[in-house]
């Protein structure tokens, strides 16, 4: 399908799930502006990369996704260098884990922020100009945990959940307005924070990285191998199509069926 002169943007796209969403979006023909923290000038490389290879245009914004301000000045900021916004997706998240009596409340207040109030807070400033227009689509990244449980991740937990609400919330305010909502929900996918997380479990462990990426796996997903973030951008493609117009407010999970138990 062709998003031709769609403008998508894409928060957390400097790496991992975020990139491989926005890559996906760029290769259908959207421009993109891109958001996310790392050195400026491989973000820059990034920019210049996406625009070579898609023939498309990029930006990029380096709004804190914590800052309600930010993400409003970000969204004004891509309608007026690129026309407008069509495609919001809503992928900036972080993580801490720990059980609850010991969950430090900064964690929690920054977890809840960035992961939860960033949606809101793009949607908000977002929808305007896509009823305006007739025609939006959001995405939102949740993720397993916004449909199940694990122990000591209240926050990321607590948030996705929040996500998924939001997510039905706005789906069904915006129905009739050309505008859909949906949440994709990934388990494990193999992104550059992961391969740090897998080296560090077989460091600890005297294991090799193999051997502890088949163990985290089965953990939770019956499937014994990652998503990736190419899948996941495919899945955004699609949910961009004409084909998808009435799938509003729904979680599509990519999970090797880690919520199907």
């Amino acid at each position: 399908m062709s998003l031709k002169g769609k403008v998508a943007l894409v928060t957390g796209s400097t790496s991992g799930i975020g990139l491989g969403i926005a890559e996906a979006l760029a290769g259908a023909g959207a421009s993109i502006m891109l958001n996310g923290f790392g050195d400026p000038g491989k973000i820059e490389a990034l920019r210049v990369s996406i625009e070579q290879r898609f023939g498309v245009k990029a930006g990029y914004s380096g709004a804190d996704i914590s800052k309600a301000s930010q993400i409003a000045a970000m969204v004004a900021e891509t309608q007026k260098a690129m026309g407008s916004l069509d495609i919001l997706v809503n992928n900036a998240g972080i993580q801490f884990t720990a059980a609850i009596e010991g969950f430090p409340e900064e964690k929690w207040d920054q977890i809840i922020a960035i992961n939860m109030s960033g949606v809101f807070h793009g949607m908000k400033a977002a929808i305007p100009g896509m009823k305006a227009a007739g025609w939006g689509r959001i995405i939102n990244i949740a993720s397993a945990h916004g449909l199940v449980a694990s122990a000591f991740k209240v926050a990321y937990v607590a948030a996705k959940h929040g996500v998924l609400g939001m997510t039905k919330v706005a789906a069904i305010e915006l129905a009739n307005s050309g505008v859909t909502v949906n949440a994709i929900c990934p388990g494990w996918v193999r992104t550059p924070l992961v391969e740090k997380q897998l080296e560090d479990r077989a460091l600890a462990t005297g294991s090799t990285v193999e051997a502890v990426t088949q163990a985290m796996i089965a953990e939770k997903q019956p499937m014994l191998q990652f998503s990736t973030p190419e899948g996941l951008g495919a899945l955004a493609v699609f949910l961009c199509s004409d084909a998808a117009k009435t799938i509003t407010g729904v979680p599509m999970s990519m999970d090797g069926g880690w919520t199907a138990q």
